[in-house]
């Protein structure tokens, strides 16, 4: 899975948002500060977060935006779907009949790269933007798991190629 910047400033930015709106508007530029992300970027970001209906802009003085969403009801995966990032971790098209080589075959570990996409995304839409302001992700990821007693941190961790 490619998660570039998009998904995780856009994630930076919801849960920002969130923390800080306390029932009023929060500008782009208080959301860009505090998070270090270029406005530019950000207001690209919320045109499509507000085209994902996960948020409303307030327009005038004191004008910004708002959730559009309760924090419990914000999955996470919606985020980043707003966003346009893709969930998949095999290298080939989405929806498509044709695998990732030359002859237009699948690659033998197909299978495993598109598990582990649906994988991904099951979790990611197990968490809402709830969850990370209240820091119960961990939680929620090992009550996701069958055999919690099993896991540790070393069988947790992986790496994610994340794009600029």
């Amino acid at each position: 899975m490619k998660l570039t910047t998009k998904g995780r400033y856009a994630v930076m930015a919801m849960t920002d948002l969130a923390k800080h709106s306390e029932g009023r508007p929060v500008s782009l530029a208080d959301i860009a500060s505090r998070q270090e992300i270029s406005l530019s970027y950000l207001e690209q970001l919320f045109a499509r977060l507000r085209r994902g209906g996960l948020v409303r802009s307030v327009r005038g003085p004191g004008g910004g935006y708002l959730l559009a969403r309760t924090m419990a009801e914000t999955r996470i995966s919606d985020v980043i779907l707003s966003v346009d990032e893709p969930m998949s971790a095999t290298r080939c098209k989405s929806n498509s009949s044709t695998g990732c080589l030359s002859d237009g075959s699948r690659c033998l570990t197909h299978d495993l790269w598109d598990e582990l996409g649906h994988q991904i995304h099951l979790y990611l839409d197990s968490v809402s933007l709830e969850d990370v302001m209240n820091r119960q992700v961990r939680r929620t990821a090992h009550q996701q798991d069958a055999t919690p007693a099993t896991v540790t941190p070393e069988t947790r961790e992986f790496s994610l190629d994340v794009a600029g």
